[in-house]
């Protein structure tokens, strides 16, 4: 922020306040709405719904399994950490696509549908969860055929990394799913599951916040807002806290 910008907004919150005071002995007190009674209550407003523990919800066990090692080349394991797998990006996927983004039930759907360029975005007619199911089957049905009956998760990697990159540059074409949108939904919603709150299934004890040195989802920043490219070195915290967490901590 600029000291421009403090300025500005140090003058606008004064001018606030002196209009407030001003009005203090002709305004009767109460919220200011229309209907004069606080418009909501604590939590009720887009409150996250935790994903629920236990076995996939949409994917099926052959799709989870294709899931699995796809994210698997996306964010590997490596030396600096765990990759998607271990952080339950699968999880993620799979919980995202059983409710209303799988269903695209806040999306304008319907037709005409027509190809449209890489700058519109989604323009598919499949709901998220359709395109998964699609070519996921696709994909493995591609590998049974070319690789001697094995699905892409029994592939070595090399092999998986060239399908991968095939889907991406659209040289693979799948009979029932766009290739490319396909990957690009692929890696969006891996790079989500990967560095959510673990509210949602993925992060997986954080894994992805300490990763980069996130101190996650804390309530108050202000000790820290003047120590520009500081390490903070703080724990992670979700919305829903962090493990181990006690009163007093």
């Amino acid at each position: 922020m600029s000291k421009a910008d403090v300025s500005r907004r140090t003058l606008l919150t004064i001018g606030a306040l002196v209009g407030a005071e001003a009005g203090l002995d002709t305004l009767p007190a109460g919220a200011r709405t229309y209907s004069r009674e606080v418009p909501w209550q604590p939590g009720e407003a887009n409150a996250p719904v935790p994903a629920e523990p236990g076995g996939y919800r949409y994917l099926s066990p052959a799709e989870a399994t294709c899931l699995d090692a796809m994210v698997a080349r996306l964010i590997p394991a490596d030396d600096t950490g765990p990759g998607a797998v271990e952080a339950g990006v699968t999880t993620f996927i799979d919980r995202q696509l059983d409710g209303p983004y799988g269903r695209a039930q806040r999306w304008y759907m319907q037709g005409p549908w027509q190809t449209g360029s890489d700058g519109q975005g989604y323009q598919t007619r499949l709901t998220p969860a359709q395109l998964y199911r699609a070519a996921l089957a696709d994909i493995d049905a591609h590998c049974t055929q070319t690789f001697d009956d094995k699905t892409f998760s029994a592939l070595a990697g090399e092999q998986q990394d060239e399908l991968l990159t095939a889907l991406e540059k659209d040289t693979l074409a799948l009979p029932n799913a766009p290739a490319k949108t396909f990957f690009d939904l692929l890696l969006q919603n891996t790079i989500e599951g990967f560095f959510s709150d673990p509210l949602y299934g993925g992060n997986r004890d954080m894994v992805g916040w300490k990763l980069i040195g996130f101190p996650g989802a804390r309530y108050d920043y202000r000790p820290y807002v003047g120590k520009h490219n500081q390490r903070l070195d703080l724990p992670p915290v979700g919305i829903l806290g962090r493990p181990g967490w006690q009163v007093g901590d």
